[in-house]
């Protein structure tokens, strides 16, 4: 995902907004925002699997000392 998202960026970016008409614009902008939230979705699932990570090793070592 993360290299989709980066050639959307760069993509996006090298639109000429001042040649845009204004409906075109206002996509432009729905679709930077749409590319923002992705970005944070993306950073919110990485976190998550962090925290999933430690969660398991934490029952792991439980199952493991309760034995």
């Amino acid at each position: 995902m993360a290299d989709t998202i980066a050639e959307t960026v760069d993509l996006l970016y090298t639109i000429d907004q001042d040649t845009l008409t204004p409906d075109q614009q206002i996509a432009l902008g729905a679709a930077l925002a749409a590319l923002a939230q992705a970005e944070r979705l993306e950073q919110i699932n990485e976190r998550l699997r962090s925290i999933h990570q430690v969660l398991n090793g934490w029952a792991m070592r439980a199952t493991v000392d309760t034995r």
